[in-house]
């Protein structure tokens, strides 16, 4: 039977016309037509009907017209949207309230995932549930939450970064990542890309590399959190630096292999996962295992070349020179658990049992400082010895890989397990001379130790925590402090201390130095801001576990049982403050190795040319600490060091409050010496004398003086 609609029905199949198709256009290129202000009945609107009215979701809202799910607004939030449009151009403003809304598609129904994967990606490898894009790396977030706040959930967050989108504070301008590392990349000093460009990796590139993706994070981090509401979702700004660090070349090791790594040492301690691929120790940001193809007669098949072993499986590390592994896959969270399968990574360590190729080990253990964050440890190379299938308490198979340490490695994890039987009292550390050389002047005690010879101590003084300032001067810029009773905030521009500070809270959230100013303002005895407040953290006293130690031809020397974080604070210069004439006496009296001196000349990071001398403070500052002193009269001077020193003032309309705090420059493992740079004095002075450097750096420049 036929069917006839008039003149536009469609010719019977075969005898299409194309002739007769119209103009047609997207959907998304329609414009809807609005009526005329001056003859509303010449728009198209049907006779009698209410004109095309176009509002946004937020407001203001005309008559008739009412917000619509998800989009309700509050009254009062609309009256100071409407107040922070009138505020002139250019003016930082604090951010305005927000309305409810959020992204329709924050409400879909998220699609399973198999085998725990975190969602869809192109060509995703599906490695110990988690997703890696083609090339090995991925841009959503870890399982195991890389901590800047020091809070984590341990899970996926692909979804909570889609919802974080709509969270923005009204009035706040979004931070460009590509500017800010675009300033960061400007201020380098042009022999670090000399040093990156090189075909092979080396020590200097792992470090330049790991500085600048510090710096650059940090520096994300300031900006991001001074323009987020409060209790705003974090913006992971160690992805977007690390991304763009990918996307610009600024890494090293960029080819994977089998084998060590140039640069990277056993026992390097890492604190985010982009790290690792940064400097090319292992590949994928999530996954666990990497791999890579080898060819073999005519088939080209995958081989292991490193792992992480995080507590995400039920993996066996209690044994420090063996590591039984589980293999990926098998986990679900919405599907429930399945036997694992043999592909992939699974497939990559079977075939490495086989070639018995090296396989890298990094351990994954929990951060002392952050309890829901993790340190990752390269514990070296391994090889797998054995595999098997058995049941895992889900009942479910798995693969389970048996990999044994290669000897003549210097130890990594076995120092974290040491540390932890001193601190569980199960086993003693050797050669204790005083379990607190500090008599409980600090909140943990500091221990002395001496296994290297006979020497019972170091010549008596006083421990004391903080700066002794007989005689007091008046501040340079008398500041009555801010009246931040709950502690500074970084979206409150209106804090003295943060407007002190360039705008920004010198601290982040984790108390890590947040940029490398020359000096830091801190809240002080004028602040009504509480001792908790994020701007005091010089004041709180030590946090780590140090011990004075024994060195084999430096006397004394100082380092942490704790693992010490990029840009945290160790402690402050602590001593009596002298004048230079008392300095001149004592140098001649050669009694100045205790004697801490503003004016010398530094370079503490050779990757920023610019911060090569002594950071600019309102006078100089002389301390003693010859006779009264803390932890940080034991510190020894390096060429190559990981510390740096830093002017802190404290807010003091009374007195000049101006203290020396030292940070970490790198991350720094347990049991590792803390340096820094004494300086030199320019000029030398005729039969000044010059002190034998022994710092055994490879940029050693031979004394200091």
């Amino acid at each position: 039977m036929e069917h006839h609609f008039g003149q536009d029905a469609a010719p019977a199949s075969g005898s299409f016309d194309k002739t007769r198709v119209l103009n047609v256009k997207p959907l998304r290129t329609l414009v809807p037509v609005f009526p005329s202000p001056s003859n509303p009945a010449s728009s198209s609107t049907p006779q009698g009907g209410a004109p095309f009215v176009c509002v946004s979701p937020s407001g203001p809202f005309p008559s008739g017209v009412a917000p619509f799910y998800p989009f309700f607004i509050s009254p009062e939030s609309q009256r100071l949207s409407e107040q922070n449009a009138q505020t002139p151009t250019g003016q930082r403003v604090p951010a305005a309230p927000i309305s409810a809304a959020v992204p329709i598609n924050s409400f879909r129904t998220p699609t399973g995932a198999a085998n725990g994967d975190v969602g869809s990606s192109r060509r995703s490898a599906r490695s110990r549930g988690q997703v890696t894009e083609e090339d090995g790396y991925s841009n959503v977030e870890m399982d195991e939450v890389d901590v800047e706040d020091g809070t984590g959930t341990g899970r996926s967050k692909r979804k909570s970064q889609k919802k974080a989108k709509g969270r923005r504070s009204g009035g706040s301008a979004d931070v460009d990542p590509d500017a800010v590392a675009a300033d960061i990349l400007k201020s380098l000093n042009p022999m670090v890309f000399d040093v990156l460009n090189q075909p092979e990796g080396s020590r200097d590139s792992v470090a330049y590399t790991l500085m600048i993706y510090e710096v650059m994070r940090r520096k994300l981090g300031q900006i991001e959190d001074s323009t987020r509401a409060a209790n705003s979702g974090a913006k992971r700004p160690d992805l977007k630096a690390g991304t763009l660090m990918m996307n610009k070349g600024i890494r090293t090791n960029s080819k994977k292999r089998i084998g060590a790594v140039p640069g990277v040492e056993v026992g390097d301690i890492f604190y985010f996962r982009f790290e690792l691929c940064l400097v090319g120790l292992h590949a994928p940001s999530m996954a666990g295992i990497d791999y890579i193809g080898s060819k073999t007669s005519q088939e080209e098949e995958p081989l292991a070349v490193s792992i992480v072993s995080s507590g995400g499986y039920e993996d066996n590390v209690e044994d420090g020179d063996v590591l039984i592994y589980s293999g990926q896959g098998g986990v679900n969270r919405d599907k429930g658990a399945s036997d694992q399968k043999l592909e992939r990574g699974n497939l990559a360590l079977e075939k490495s049992v086989h070639r018995g190729n090296e396989v890298r080990v990094i351990r994954g253990l929990r951060d002392v400082q952050h309890p829901t964050g993790k340190v990752y440890v390269y514990d070296g190379l391994y090889k797998i010895q054995n595999s098997w299938v058995e049941k895992a308490k889900s009942g479910f198979n798995v693969f389970k890989y048996k990999l044994v340490r290669l000897p003549g490695q210097p130890q990594a994890y076995m120092i974290w397990k040491s540390i932890q039987q001193w601190t569980e009292k199960s086993a003693s550390r050797a050669g204790v001379i005083l379990p607190d050389l500090t008599s409980g002047a600090e909140n943990v005690p500091v221990c002395l130790v001496n296994d290297v010879d006979n020497e019972k101590g170091p010549a008596y003084f006083t421990y004391i925590p903080t700066l002794k300032n007989l005689r007091p001067t008046a501040p340079v810029d008398s500041s009555a402090g801010c009246s931040c009773v709950g502690g500074c905030q970084p979206n409150n521009f209106n804090c003295p201390c943060i407007q002190r500070n360039g705008g920004y809270l010198p601290y982040s959230a984790a108390s890590l130095i947040a940029d490398l100013k020359s000096v830091i303002y801190e809240c002080g005895p004028s602040c009504q801001c509480p001792p908790n407040c994020r701007n005091r953290v010089s004041q709180g006293g030590l946090k780590f576990r140090l011990e004075v130690f024994r060195t084999k031809n430096k006397g004394w020397g100082l380092r942490a049982w704790d693992a010490i974080r990029a840009g945290t604070f160790i402690c402050e210069y602590a001593g009596e403050v002298i004048d230079n004439a008392r300095v001149e006496e004592l140098g001649g009296d050669n009694e100045d190795d205790y004697i801490f001196d503003s004016t010398r000349i530094y370079q503490q990071l050779e990757v920023f040319p610019g911060d090569t001398e002594a950071p600019k403070i309102p006078s100089p500052l002389y301390i003693s600490a010859i006779n009264e002193g803390n932890v940080a009269r034991f510190m020894n001077h390096s060429c190559s060091p990981n510390v740096l020193w830093r002017p802190v003032i404290r807010e003091n309309k009374n007195e000049s409050d101006l203290h020396i705090a030292f940070y970490a420059i790198r991350h720094i493992p347990p049991m590792m010496e803390l340096t820094y740079d004494y300086g030199i004095v320019l000029p030398l002075k005729v039969g000044q004398r010059k002190k034998k450097c022994l710092c055994g750096s490879g940029k050693c420049r031979g004394y200091f003086c």
